[in-house]
């Protein structure tokens, strides 16, 4: 999975994305490994490679990748939010105690029905977070 600067560059462009510095530096950070970032992380790591992008930037440039199709975003709850670089299906384990997400694959989740849905719908996935705890941790 990591990807040179100019396979980032046409990863980009294949997404119909303009390839900005920034943009760019985000991207290879997102793409180094299948990870679940979250904006700050990502910020963080952008700008520990001596990039300066602004928090706005990262926010916006997930938005658009998230959009784009080039990452998943991954909602835990309204303020746990982390981009998924990892498009291949599966599900996720999120441990509560640590704030960190792990993949499922999707064979060892079993979702053998689903509820009757109204008219004029039809499914479009179905993504699945486990939360988990530690054993006697506090709540």
């Amino acid at each position: 999975m990591p990807e040179n600067r100019d396979q980032v560059i046409e990863r980009l462009r294949g997404h119909g994305i303009t390839p900005t510095q920034q943009r760019v530096e985000i991207a290879q950070v997102l793409f180094e490994r299948h990870q679940h970032l979250s904006a700050d992380q990502v910020l963080a790591r952008v700008n520990a490679r001596d990039a300066s992008v602004s928090k706005a930037t990262v926010y916006n440039t997930l938005g658009l990748f998230a959009e784009k199709g080039l990452v998943r975003e991954v909602i835990v709850d309204p303020a746990r939010v982390f981009y998924d670089s990892n498009l291949d299906p599966h599900h996720h384990l999120f441990h509560v105690d640590n704030g960190t997400l792990e993949d499922i694959p999707v064979s060892q989740v079993n979702v053998d029905r689903l509820p009757d849905l109204p008219a004029g719908v039809a499914v479009e996935g179905v993504d699945v977070i486990i939360r988990v705890r530690r054993s006697g941790a506090a709540q």
